[in-house]
């Protein structure tokens, strides 16, 4: 799921790691090695010591904070190398000493402590390795390739097999239409520069909650969108509503991860929660939950207000539940509910073929707003910033919203939005929607 969205909080993530110690030292020097694409970088420290490890780009660098030590007056500097071309140093008023190691790429890392052994004594290692290195095989569209990768954007059409979901008086199965908006929304992101849908599940069959998540995980997904169809007692409930993962899912989900971390290699940001100490692992799956909530509520913003142009929202604003399925906690997740089986005029709009494109293509105009905005670096996006969406889209006027201001935000003349919408002067009101054309 910014630097882009996804890079930055699985950058930070992966990259912050916590000491028990809190005992102050000096920090002796430091010294670099390189093997196989990987660069292992060693503070010599007199004790032990708390440390603060983050990332930050423009330029890339990590950033290593130990508080309560200094830098030794013969600090010894080894040479660079691998994946860090430069190191430099400092101590701020509040006794923090400070490491900084100016960086080649984008990378992801691990550090941890080293106890005296041998002839060597406290030691604080931070391995580093190209954060592009575990997903070139999956994502990548090819070693190398200067176009940048494909977003993945895993498309979950909710229920299926054994499990229907809801029902409408008039036979409309829930199984049966998310997966045709599923399949819909996977056409329209296709068509899309730089992005590259996969489906879940891509044919009537039951896939557990948690398969669900894997599988997008395995394929290495950008982002998580599961679709689904509700239902009421009330038969007048309408309406669409689009989740987020709520804070109490969250902590469900951290303390499950947590208890099993022992016997589990999962990785989160990179890094395997069972190489880690249980305050390090902690601090690991808070920051990085809570970061994909962060992005994920971005999205579904975007996503709503896509939505909500096409169709009657039952909530305007997003909302947040502890739906299992969006409880990847390294992958921004959305749910959304596109309307009320129960409700006869809602259950016949889910019937038509054409209420169900025009579903898909406000999602996708969702997604591919956001991204477009927030392009993951080292992604097709990122590294074309001329490229524009295909095909129209549509944006709902909000209160204080002006038409040269949304003529701005979507990169287009106002006398271009003006036209595309046969519009006779540059007055908007509130609700409205704007199309707005795409090259």
């Amino acid at each position: 799921m910014l630097l882009g969205y996804q890079a930055r909080f699985v950058l930070a993530v992966v990259g912050l790691a916590v000491s028990q110690a809190s005992i102050s030292s000096t920090i002796e020097g430091v010294r670099t090695w390189s093997e196989q694409g990987k660069t292992r970088v060693v503070l010599d420290l007199s004790g032990p010591a708390d440390h603060r490890l983050f990332m930050l780009d423009d330029p890339q660098r990590i950033v290593i904070d130990l508080p309560n030590t200094v830098l030794a007056r013969q600090f010894k500097y080894g040479d660079s190398s691998g994946l860090v071309q430069r190191i430099r140093t400092g101590e701020r008023p509040d006794n923090t000493s400070r490491i900084v190691l100016d960086v080649a790429q984008s990378v992801k890392s691990q550090s941890f402590l080293l106890p005296p052994g041998a002839d060597q004594g406290h030691r604080l290692v931070v391995d580093l390795s190209p954060a592009s290195g575990r997903r070139a095989e999956i994502r990548a569209p090819g070693a190398g390739d200067p176009r940048g990768r494909d977003l993945v954007i895993a498309i979950d059409a909710g229920h299926g097999g054994k499990d229907p979901g809801a029902s409408g008086k008039n036979g409309v199965r829930e199984k049966e239409v998310v997966m045709q908006i599923a399949r819909r929304l996977a056409a329209a992101l296709e068509a899309q520069p730089g992005f590259r849908p996969m489906l879940v599940r891509n044919s009537d069959a039951f896939v557990s909650l948690r398969e669900r998540t894997q599988r997008a995980r395995a394929a290495e997904a950008d982002f998580f969108v599961s679709i689904h169809a509700d239902a009421y007692r009330d038969s007048s409930a309408r309406g669409a509503t689009v989740y987020v993962l709520s804070e109490k899912g969250a902590s469900d989900e951290a303390g499950r991860r947590l208890a099993q971390r022992e016997n589990d290699a999962d990785l989160i940001g990179g890094v395997s929660l069972a190489d880690q100490a249980s305050d390090i692992a902690t601090v690991i799956l808070d920051i990085t939950q809570n970061a994909a909530i962060s992005a994920s509520v971005s999205a579904a913003e975007a996503i709503l207000e896509g939505v909500g142009s096409v169709t009657r929202l039952r909530k305007t604003e997003v909302q947040q539940a502890g739906f299992v399925v969006l409880k990847a906690p390294d992958i921004p997740s959305v749910l959304i509910e596109t309307a009320y089986l129960s409700n006869p005029r809602e259950e016949a709009a889910l019937r038509s073929s054409d209420h169900q494109a025009k579903l898909a293509r406000a999602i996708s105009d969702g997604i591919v707003a956001y991204f477009f905005e927030n392009p993951p670096p080292g992604s097709y996006l990122a590294m074309h910033p001329e490229v524009v969406p295909r095909g129209p889209m549509h944006h709902s006027v909000s209160r204080g919203e002006t038409l040269s201001q949304i003529a701005e935000r979507y990169r287009i003349s106002l006398a271009r939005l003006i036209s595309s919408n046969k519009l006779r002067n540059d007055r908007i009101r509130i609700g409205q929607v704007l199309t707005i054309p795409r090259g």
